[in-house]
């Protein structure tokens, strides 16, 4: 019996990861240089298109890119590469299809003909695809920045060395361009015009504007490329960002079922080259400073980015968006001694620190690994009207920081670990929905608030659990003479201590805090007899709900 439902038990695990890995689909992208991932070695500044797609989609989409440079649709079928393509793809994915710079040269193992054998490589392609349940999707080579005239054009010069651009964009594809419009016609397939898009763009910026989407380098200036680069073919890391966005659109647009996957942020954070920066504090840096009518979006894809992030005051209205595993990652403590000696001391020891306003954050872990030595402190907040969804903060003693005192923050949906006063700070702060984690016997808060500040700490339907064989855990102690938590309907485990509070052995601020409990549940909420005597169950919340509690002066609410 117990086989069987061990069975039972592994099946059905099995088949709830498979099922959760198919929720995914998977954009495969075939094609050349113009499209392929590329080599960020030594911050290699040249991007392929399809190299940066990633970041205008969901988590739902995957980008699979397998362009390499300097194939043709010949070669990446005589290599075995679109076996490869094959092999992978699962019944609804799609195949983007993009060839023609390659066949048009004269090289045996790349060369094709349109009309014929272009073609006829482009309709194996889409028919392969289709046998194996995915969706094919054509399009037509970029446009190579060429402002020269040909012989046959108007301003063309023979002379060697004399010939200078004009301000007229010339095509150099010729009819490469037409088969996959062609194809696309005949086999009923969704087309995109990456030609014309991209001459739009090209023409539209002109000879000298163009110039900065490319791979125009002078010398001495990017440490990868000492010699410099003249090249009108290859994208560069802000090219390839301008045309996947221009790209991505279009294919919504011909592909309505991927439209809700698309998303365009201002910039985009990966360590892969995928984005426009590798560090999130290079974003933050380029963030205008005082952009108050505009919210500047920045994603963040997934890895570990272990960097001191500051993001100053003057970086308003920003938004981070993680990715699914995009941690922000630092291990310093308050006694680590700083490049003079110093103790960094517990403001000093954060991963992460917060003064401007109205910033809000998404799907992001903080954390700090120092372990157990004391203060290590995950995420500083000091900003006013500051927004966390969805997001975690890991760390021990001292975790997460709410710092300013006449700031306000609002968690949703997050969790929060540690062991001693793992919330700590002046501000005034609602936590709705989270999960705060006990690692250790401690407190939960130790809050600072003002004497002339209403709130401090309100926690509304939040889960307090703990770590295995973790007991004694109070929910707070006074840091400051007014400190203020409260705990509404909350669910509290059994290792929080019947008494509830904790002085801080300061008798005297029991007289002045205010710690305060509305109908709580589970093995940790206990009743005012068992709770310490300096602590209040609430009789009502007529001055308690979210929107009052953080309406400040000027009515600011989280949900507007």
């Amino acid at each position: 019996m117990r086989r069987g439902l061990l069975c039972l038990l592994v099946s059905f695990i099995a088949l709830t990861a498979f099922t959760d890995g198919e929720k995914k689909t998977t954009v495969f992208m075939i094609g050349d240089s113009t499209m392929a991932n590329k080599s960020i070695t030594g911050g290699k500044p040249e991007r392929g298109w399809g190299h940066v797609l990633g970041g205008f989609f969901t988590e739902d989409i995957i980008v699979d890119n397998h362009a390499v440079n300097g194939r043709s649709s010949k070669s990446f079928i005589d290599e075995g590469r679109w076996d490869k393509v094959l092999s992978r793809i699962k019944p609804g994915d799609y195949v983007v299809i993009q060839f023609g710079h390659n066949d048009e040269k004269s090289r045996e193992t790349l060369h094709t003909d349109p009309g014929t054998t272009f073609d006829a490589n482009l309709e194996r392609f889409v028919n392969e695809a289709r046998e194996r349940g995915a969706n094919p999707i054509l399009m037509n080579a970029i446009v190579r920045r060429n402002f020269l005239a040909p012989c046959d054009q108007p301003g063309h010069i023979t002379a060697s060395g004399n010939q200078t651009e004009g301000d007229t964009l010339y095509d150099t594809h010729g009819t490469y361009l037409d088969s996959p419009r062609n194809v696309a016609k005949k086999l009923n397939v969704p087309f995109v015009d990456a030609n014309k898009i991209t001459h739009d763009l090209v023409q539209g910026l002109g000879r000298e504007e163009s110039k900065k989407l490319y791979m125009w380098v002078e010398p001495n200036t990017v440490p990868a490329v000492p010699k410099g680069s003249v090249d009108n073919t290859h994208l560069n890391v802000y090219g390839a960002r301008v045309v996947a966005g221009l790209l991505v659109d279009a294919i919504a647009e011909v592909v309505p079922a991927l439209a809700p996957y698309v998303r365009h942020y201002d910039f985009v954070v990966a360590k892969d080259g995928s984005g426009d920066f590798f560090t999130v504090q290079e974003a933050i840096d380029a963030v205008p400073d005082y952009r108050k009518e505009v919210r500047t979006t920045i994603y963040i894809r997934k890895g570990v980015y272990k960097e001191k992030l500051v993001i100053p005051a003057s970086k308003i209205n920003v938004s981070l968006i993680g990715a699914d595993g995009a941690v922000i990652s630092g291990d310093d403590y308050a006694n680590k001694p700083n490049r003079f000696g110093e103790k960094m001391g517990t403001s000093g020891s954060s991963t992460c620190y917060i003064y401007a306003s109205d910033f809000t954050c998404e799907d992001i872990t903080f954390e700090n690994t120092a372990g157990r030595v004391g203060q290590a402190v995950a995420c500083f907040v000091g900003g006013d009207r500051v927004i966390f969804r969805r997001c975690r903060f890991l760390g021990n003693q001292d975790t997460l920081y709410n710092f300013g005192k006449h700031s306000r923050q609002y968690f949703e949906d997050c969790y929060i670990e540690g062991t001693v006063d793992f919330i700590f700070g002046s501000s005034t702060a609602v936590f709705n929905r989270c999960v705060i984690h006990s690692l250790g016997r401690g407190y939960l808060t130790a809050p600072s608030t003002p004497q002339d500040v209403p709130y401090g700490y309100v926690f509304v339907d939040c889960r307090l659990t703990a770590a295995d064989g973790v007991e004694k855990v109070y929910l707070g102690r006074p840091w400051r003479p007014y400190g203020k938590s409260v705990f509404i309907r909350c669910e509290m485990g059994s290792h929080i201590l019947p008494v509830g509070w904790h002085n801080w052995k300061k008798p005297e601020s029991e007289k002045t805090c205010f710690f305060a409990e509305y109908k709580n549940t589970g093995p940790g909420a206990a009743s005012k007899k068992e709770r310490v005597a300096f602590s209040h169950q609430l009789k009502n919340l007529k001055d308690y709900s979210i929107e009052k509690i953080l309406a400040g002066t000027d009515g600011w609410s989280p949900n507007d």
